[in-house]
């Protein structure tokens, strides 16, 4: 019994545990206490397959993927008319759909220009599946102000040469109002009538 009992704690020390998956984003969203911002942004890619780029990167839909179509490493760039204040970055993987084609090793690196970019996260994931929140935060804990997210895929899952993103958020925090504290609506009725169209 004790031999298993070690042996059943060699193969947990050994063997990498999966990436957690986090909460969904729209329940963020619901909080009120951040909102998407991707649709503010121009977003490119360092290649894909045709009808495998950024509309289904953003399409809302976790069925549907960018797929790479070159070297590494694999970059999506998303850079923003003015300096933005973002303050978390969601990216849905599926390893059981995707296998090798799962980012295994990513880097994230803001700045001004593609001239000036530098890594802020870097992040091993194992068999993610589902979405991963990277917290974009100064070294005080404050989220970051930048023109310029740059998404590296550096390694995938099996030495696969190819990488799938099914989806990319990008939020900011919410700004208080300054008239006065007033109380979060955050239910769907509410939202519905948040903002003068």
């Amino acid at each position: 019994m004790s031999t298993n009992l070690f042996a059943c704690f060699l193969l947990e020390m050994t063997t990498p545990n999966k990436t957690p998956p986090g909460a969904d984003p729209k329940q963020l969203e619901r909080t009120g206490t951040v909102r998407e911002i991707g649709s503010q942004a121009v977003w490119s890619l360092s290649s894909c397959k045709p009808g495998f780029g950024v509309d289904q990167l953003r399409d809302d839909n976790l069925e549907t993927y960018w797929q790479s179509d070159g070297s590494q490493p694999h970059l999506v760039n998303i850079q923003f008319r003015r300096k933005t204040t973002v303050k978390t970055l969601c990216i849905y993987a599926d390893y059981k759909s995707d296998e090798s084609y799962t980012p295994s090793k990513i880097s994230v690196r803001v700045g001004n220009n593609f001239h000036n970019l530098q890594e802020i996260r870097q992040l091993e994931l194992v068999e993610p599946s589902g979405w991963i929140h990277v917290p974009l935060t100064d070294p005080h804990k404050k989220p970051i102000r930048t023109f310029m997210i740059q998404i590296a895929v550096l390694a995938n899952h099996q030495n696969g040469r190819d990488t799938h993103m099914r989806q990319i958020k990008v939020y900011t925090p919410v700004e208080e109002s300054s008239i006065g504290k007033f109380p979060r609506c955050t239910t769907i009725d509410f939202m519905m009538y948040r903002s003068i169209r």
